[in-house]
């Protein structure tokens, strides 16, 4: 987790929200009304900004209705809740084929789909050893687990061990499979929520649950929502290190600097290599993504987080996908490294 700061320059910064690696830098324009919305999900907290609102179209009543689709997706995918679709999935028996909502299917489909085309890279089923290593569902005190432990959990894990059934909307418990979705399930839930919006009339939004963003339309004044990329460092502090404008897209990023272990003076990131059943070591600290939806955008950066810079940027390179990476160097400094279609959008972005 990381963290995200509304703020107007020249007026202090304000912390509101604990989530993701960005600052959302809210609007300071004159010439429109900014409703706020917000309130907690996820194991985070969500922030809706919308532009006026349409007629017959109550705040209270758009809040309360926004709260309910996200419990509504927190049912189907969370992993802390027991009673969770996902949870009765991961305890169901060897050769169930379990039945599962329209929502859950697609964000699962999505991510085996990712999975495969990163080799692994990206692998839904990496619960049991993010478990392991102490930060997931069942974290508790952090010792670094044996050899031997790693070699037995890793045998619990694999994209290609989950078969779907499109006909039937049905997925398979080989037995033992724990999915874990912490990584797509909150862009999927951004995009659930701006889906809702524009059902309901409204054309100008900022929707960002645990860090993961998705923008329409403009701020008043005419300006795009302005979004900035933390600097990644621990600590309190909080500094911008990129603004990016932000109009009819999603982002996301992963750190390295807020969810770690230490012990015996090594650092333990929270991101797991499901190629290898160990934390990253490379000196990749933050990956930012750009993309059409959150899902694809979250998804996306946790999957280039695992690759590391030279891996990931190769992959991004060859999909041509806007990616901005901040790397530790040496001397204990940071060097951005982006995309020719990063830097190709942020210029026409800040130039509309």
């Amino acid at each position: 987790m990381t963290s995200v700061v509304n703020l107007c320059f020249g007026r202090g910064l304000r912390v509101a929200l604990v989530a993701l690696a960005v600052f959302v830098l809210a609007a300071c324009d004159s010439g429109g009304e900014v409703h706020t919305l917000s309130g907690p999900t996820m194991g985070t907290s969500w922030s809706v900004k919308v532009v006026g609102l349409p007629p017959g179209v109550a705040r209270a009543q758009l809040e309360s209705d926004i709260e309910l689709l996200l419990e509504s997706l927190n049912n189907q995918m969370s992993t802390w809740d027991e009673d969770s679709v996902l949870s009765g999935y991961n305890r169901a028996d060897a050769d169930t084929w379990y039945p599962v909502p329209p929502d859950l299917y697609k964000v699962v489909d999505y991510a085996l789909e990712l999975a495969r085309d990163t080799d692994g890279a990206y692998d839904p089923t990496v619960g049991p050893l993010v478990n392991l290593w102490g930060f997931g569902s069942g974290e508790g005190a952090f010792e670094r687990p044996s050899d031997d432990a790693i070699r037995k959990t890793r045998k619990r894990t694999g994209w290609r061990k989950p078969e779907l059934n499109p006909e039937e909307r049905t997925m398979l418990q080989p037995g033992g499979v724990y999915l874990d979705l912490s990584s797509v399930a909150k862009g999927y839930a951004v995009d659930k929520v701006a889906e809702f919006l524009r059902a309901r009339g409204i054309e100008a939004f900022l929707v960002e649950i645990g860090g993961e963003l998705r923008a329409l339309g403009e701020k008043p004044g005419g300006r795009a929502w302005r979004v900035a990329v933390e600097k990644p460092q621990s600590g309190p502090s909080r500094q911008v290190e990129q603004v990016l404008p932000l109009r009819g897209q999603s982002m996301a990023t992963s750190g390295d600097y807020r969810n770690f272990h230490k012990s015996d003076g090594r650092l333990y990131s929270h991101t797991i290599d499901p190629r290898t059943g160990r934390p990253v070591e490379h000196r990749l600290a933050s990956v930012t993504v750009l993309a059409s939806d959150c899902m694809k955008a979250d998804a996306l950066a946790t999957a280039l987080n695992v690759m590391g810079p030279e891996e990931g940027m190769a992959f991004a390179r060859e999909r041509n996908l806007p990616v901005l990476m901040l790397i530790r160097t040496d001397g204990g400094g940071l060097r951005d490294m982006a995309t020719e279609r990063f830097h190709r959008l942020r210029k026409e972005r800040k130039s509309s």
